[in-house]
């Protein structure tokens, strides 16, 4: 996809900092904010731009273990697929849930308050989505490099 460099400067301001005004936009990519917001305009018709969000505190929200769990499934079929997915999907301490190829055949990212919250999520949902043949859970000591956007 060939992008312009004021429309990559553009991806890269906004996705550090969507709040900025299009005349700090504007000021930061060398545009005037009229041109700024016009291309803006057309980086989202053109599905570059997903949306807008806040980015809230793990920690200060209580949120204080981060696991990733590893599920095989008992099949690869379509209805099993398609009901372990719309499970996880029910469940709001799983934050990411990817479908992998190797070893597993799901990858989830969930967040705890502490162990006696993830032994309950484990024990009362993870291990009870349906299709579940195996459960690996690792549990992150600390988050090395998170995520700050896409490299643009």
């Amino acid at each position: 996809m060939q992008l312009s460099q004021a429309d990559r400067n553009i991806l890269r301001s906004v996705q550090r900092d969507s709040s900025l005004s299009m005349a700090d936009l504007g000021a930061l990519v060398g545009l005037s904010p009229s041109a700024c917001h016009r291309r803006l305009r057309a980086l989202e018709e053109r599905g570059l731009v997903k949306g807008y969000r806040a980015v809230l505190g793990q920690r200060e929200l209580g949120l204080v273990m981060h696991f990733f769990i590893e599920v095989s499934l008992v099949s690869q079929s379509e209805p099993v697929l398609e009901a372990f997915e719309s499970a996880v999907r029910a469940i709001p301490e799983i934050l990411e849930c990817h479908l992998m190829a190797g070893q597993s055949d799901y990858i989830l990212r969930v967040v705890c308050e502490d162990a006696p919250a993830f032994e309950r999520l484990h024990r009362d949902l993870v291990a009870r989505l349906p299709g579940v043949a195996r459960v690996h859970s690792n549990m992150s000591i600390r988050e090395v490099k998170p995520l700050a956007g896409y490299p643009v």
